[in-house]
């Protein structure tokens, strides 16, 4: 990342995804334990479980003076609804991230990297649903791991949740980010 260049993240599903999570985790991991700056901002509508649900990580070499997504680099669609909510302000050339299962229609995909991910699918492997999104987060981090350490966001992941939940939700970080590794990126 060059100096004072954005990079932005939008994570967006349903309330009850673990959407507000992973910004959290993210921001958490850039800013206290990696020395990035970056602010996260997230949004969702009066229903806490099934209405719509936003995070949004901004990372910047330098001040981030406007804290939301103007032109999204990486795209998390856990629902279809998200999808066509957000797709626009994704990037040409973007990452779209996808929960495979729940989005089926992606307008004009070949304007992005895809990655579609069985995230839940995945998650219920590992003995939970609520893992979803840590296998999103896993994937993600799959594709941007330059720009964080992954013994940064496994400890932002221990700090978010009770300790009898970390080692679940280090499998299923881990599966996500497998998951990719297999499916997406050629290793030389």
């Amino acid at each position: 990342m060059s100096r004072g260049r954005r990079f932005e993240i939008r994570i967006a599903g349903f309330g009850g995804q673990g959407v507000v999570t992973i910004g959290k985790i993210l921001g958490t991991a850039f800013t206290i334990y990696g020395g990035k700056n970056s602010v996260n901002t997230q949004s969702y509508g009066p229903e806490s479980r099934g209405g719509a649900c936003r995070s949004e990580v901004i990372l910047s070499e330098g001040e981030i003076n406007y804290p939301y997504v103007r032109r999204a680099d990486v795209l998390v669609a856990l629902s279809q609804s998200a999808l066509d909510t957000y797709v626009e302000d994704l990037k040409e050339g973007g990452i779209l991230v996808t929960e495979s299962h729940a989005v089926t229609s992606i307008p004009q995909p070949e304007r992005f990297r895809l990655i579609p991910v069985p995230a839940l699918a995945i998650a219920q492997e590992t003995g939970s649903v609520k893992s979803q999104n840590i296998v999103a987060l896993g994937a993600l981090y799959a594709l941007i791991a330059d720009l964080v350490q992954e013994p940064d966001l496994l400890r932002a992941i221990k700090e978010s949740m009770s300790p009898a939940a970390f080692d679940r939700n280090a499998a299923a970080f881990e599966k996500g980010k497998q998951y990719v590794h297999s499916h997406f990126i050629q290793e030389p």
